[in-house]
């Protein structure tokens, strides 16, 4: 099983239908889901946050791009 992992629940993500934590059986499957996922993310949310997909191991995770914002959409950002 692959797992797609949300590094960080910004306060879009939790407010979204998107779930954390997807198990899915084949690994192309699960890259397309976890690309389809950052690209709504990256698309819908309040753009305060920019999303990239890494693979480690068996999981996709789903972590914050390297931003210039200085704003927060609430929760899961240190200070900037």
């Amino acid at each position: 099983m692959f797992k797609i992992i949300v590094e960080n629940e910004c306060g879009c993500f939790r407010k979204s239908d998107l779930q954390n934590g997807i198990e899915i059986a084949s690994k192309d499957d699960a890259l397309m889901k976890s690309i389809e996922m950052r690209d709504h993310m990256n698309d819908e949310f309040c753009g305060k946050h920019d999303f990239k997909v890494q693979e480690a191991g068996n999981n996709f995770v789903i972590a914050f791009a390297e931003s210039t914002s200085n704003g927060c959409c609430g929760g899961g950002c240190g200070s900037h």
